[in-house]
């Protein structure tokens, strides 16, 4: 996609100046807002194809703005900006509907790596449509999964999770092979995101199938169960 629209929201006048800068040169088309009201106001305007977020804003924090807009209906990915590099923080992040955080104080280049990895991984055009493994079917146009003929709603990230294990079904996966395919870091990334991520994924699968889908195999990483044909 060319130009991707990015949404910064942050009341930091210094931090918005200089990562609508950075954005602008490395080829993003950036606006700029200082606190929540605005940024729900920028979404329904001009709906970005990613949302850079503060999580300590004035008038409301990030993972309330994210909370609205998730139930508004967008599904395009949050990175948050977080001061505290505290787990729950985290943690919460994901589970209201985040893609991906950084601690502040952050370097651009990171900021710019971690936006293109997950446009890559969200946007990017997938040659087949419909893909099944097991009880499980995934539409990679529409981005619908449903499971024993019920729609399973998930984020930007947990589909690209689940996309690798469905193609890679009865096959351990490392955390660092999730890592490489699902958050395409180029960097070190955070082993404990993936566990999260499997966390909250197993959670809505496990709801709607008839039994646990995805197995841990301590030590080794985590496996999608698929039944074999006979």
């Amino acid at each position: 996609m060319e130009n991707p629209r990015i949404l910064i929201v942050d009341d930091e006048p210094n931090i918005r100046d200089l990562l609508t800068t950075s954005l602008r040169f490395s080829g993003f088309n950036v606006q700029a807002v200082g606190n929540g009201a605005a940024a729900i106001s920028a979404v329904l305007a001009e709906e970005p194809d990613l949302i850079v977020l503060d999580v300590m804003l004035p008038d409301m924090n990030g993972f309330s703005v994210t909370k609205r807009l998730r139930s508004a209906g967008y599904t395009a990915p949050i990175l948050f900006l977080t001061a505290k590099d505290d787990t729950q923080d985290k943690i919460m992040g994901l589970t209201v509907g985040g893609d991906d955080y950084v601690t502040k104080p952050f370097s651009l280049d990171e900021i710019v790596a971690r936006i293109k990895a997950i446009l890559r991984r969200t946007m990017q055009a997938d040659e087949e449509a419909l893909i099944r493994a097991g009880e499980i079917s995934m539409d990679q146009d529409t981005h619908e999964v449903v499971v024993n003929d019920s729609v399973v709603e998930l984020s930007p990230t947990e589909f690209k999770l689940l996309r690798y294990l469905m193609l890679n079904p009865n096959r351990v996966l490392s955390k660092a092979q999730i890592l490489d395919h699902v958050w395409e870091y180029d960097f070190n990334g955070d082993a404990g995101i993936v566990e999260s991520y499997v966390s909250y994924l197993r959670r809505k699968l496990d709801a709607v199938s008839t039994e646990p889908l995805i197995a841990t195999k301590r030590g080794f990483g985590y496996m999608l169960k698929v039944a074999k044909a006979s």
